[in-house]
């Protein structure tokens, strides 16, 4: 039996530590639309969503009033169906463990226990919860393979970038505090999809291997309807090659574009029967300027942007620029390519600050670009001062770990970073409160996550 690698170990071994932290519940607006698609398809074989909705708000009328005037009150226009921005990716790759859980719950009852199989029920919350954990998981473990295999980094830097924007990006919040939203399996669905695409890159492929990333990107659109631009790199890459012979590469990229457009598809059918036509409902077009009037202030706003709340971020950036000057890396441009399509399409919306979320939450699926960039970086540091590596590493787990803190005690605005209150509370107000912290979360975590302070 061949045995793992040893960075793969460590970041077993660092996800089984995590794992108390997943927080198995489902609360905000975001994490209801996409497990009612689960719910509702599993229990009342429709996509109407009056009764998921219902539920989540009667369980919770004080902190959903806003969810129940956007979602509860109001229709599509041309259905009559409640609303629902989400797409479904992120309850079809719940449902195998979703499914599962149900099984379980009607054994048990059948023994006597009195869990209701409703699915709503805690052990339906928890499946999709720690379903996403696990996507999460797996997602950094392709980045890490993916650093290894097609970046030429070593194990121990491999290992150490993927920790890095794990434990000090947004990356932890979401496949554990937060894991009913969809970036733990949009971090899976996009890293599987580049990973194809660099192991066909490496290796030359048939049209089979090219489809496959086509489904691996459709499903990464099923997730997340911007992550679908991540196919770009893939797309432009062909574009490139058909200097070299344009009838291979022509049947290579419609076989990607077909099988994307087939993943695509529940999505397309969806959208039919809940909003009357195959496209988003015409309230999220309402909320989008294509010109992206926003697209450096995503970057570099002090209370939104991404390189303020990550700052390990920005040193990843300047090293995956960096690598594509210096090493004239194809791979690295077509990837940084593909992030700055992330960029424009996030400052088009016009919701771009994300607001009252923990972190730039919507670069979480880009975690291998950046690492694409980071790697090279730490790999630097670590030949010539490991310990400035370590350090390094520590600084920005501390940072994101101390800005968790601030946000579940809310000894920050929720809305926005305040310099240089929320500088200053990193060094003042977390450490004496980390003792609090801890006790409420193993004790009371529904006290901590609604009263905070």
């Amino acid at each position: 039996m061949r045995r793992l690698a040893p960075g793969t170990r460590v970041l077993l071994a660092v996800f089984l530590l995590t794992l108390p932290l997943v927080t198995p519940r489902i609360r905000g607006a975001d994490e209801i639309e996409y497990f009612s698609y689960l719910r509702s398809l599993v229990f009342d074989g429709d996509l109407e969503f009056g009764n998921e909705y219902q539920h989540f708000y009667d369980r919770d009328p004080q902190g959903l009033a806003g969810f129940k005037a956007t979602f509860l009150d109001r229709r599509e226009k041309d259905t009559g169906y409640h609303i629902n921005f989400g797409p479904l990716g992120s309850a079809l790759l719940w449902s195998p463990l979703y499914l599962v859980t149900h099984g379980g719950v009607l054994l048990a009852r059948a023994l006597g226990a009195a869990v209701p199989a409703d699915g709503f029920s805690r052990p339906y919350e928890a499946a999709a919860c720690y379903a996403s954990a696990v996507y999460g998981l797996l997602g950094l473990l392709l980045v890490r393979h993916a650093l290894c295999r097609f970046a030429g980094v070593s194990d121990a830097a491999a290992t150490l970038t993927t920790l890095g924007l794990w434990l000090g990006t947004p990356v932890v919040y979401y496949t554990t505090l937060a894991p009913g939203f969809s970036h733990a399996t949009s971090l899976f669905a996009v890293s599987l999809t580049l990973w194809l695409w660099l192991r066909v890159r490496e290796q030359g492929g048939t049209a089979g291997d090219w489809a496959r990333i086509g489904l691996a990107g459709g499903l990464a659109g099923l997730v997340r309807e911007q992550d679908a631009l991540f196919l770009l790199a893939p797309g432009l890459d062909l574009l490139w090659r058909s200097r070299h012979g344009a009838r291979r590469v022509l049947i290579n990229a419609s076989a990607m574009a077909l099988a994307a457009v087939v993943a695509f598809v529940p999505q397309l059918l969806a959208y039919r029967v809940l909003n009357g036509h195959f496209k988003p409902s015409g309230h999220v077009g309402q909320k989008m300027n294509y010109l992206s009037p926003h697209f450096f202030q995503v970057l570099f706003d002090p209370g939104h942007g991404l390189f303020f709340w990550s700052p390990l971020l920005l040193v990843a950036a300047v090293g995956l620029v960096a690598t594509v000057l210096k090493r004239r890396d194809g791979r690295g441009l077509l990837l940084g390519g593909a992030l700055l399509f992330q960029v424009w399409i996030n400052g088009a919306v016009e919701s771009w600050t994300q607001a009252g979320a923990f972190g730039s939450r919507r670069f979480v699926a880009a975690t291998l670009v950046f690492a694409w960039g980071l790697a090279p970086v730490m790999s630097a540091v670590a030949r010539h001062a490991r310990g400035a590596a370590w350090a390094l590493l520590a600084a920005c787990v501390w940072w994101n770990g101390s800005l968790m803190v601030q946000f579940g005690l809310r000894l920050m605005d929720r809305q926005r970073l305040e310099w240089p209150r929320v500088a200053v509370n990193q060094v003042t107000e977390v450490p004496r409160r980390l003792g609090r912290v801890t006790y409420l979360f193993l004790t009371d975590r529904e006290r901590l996550v609604k009263e905070g302070l």
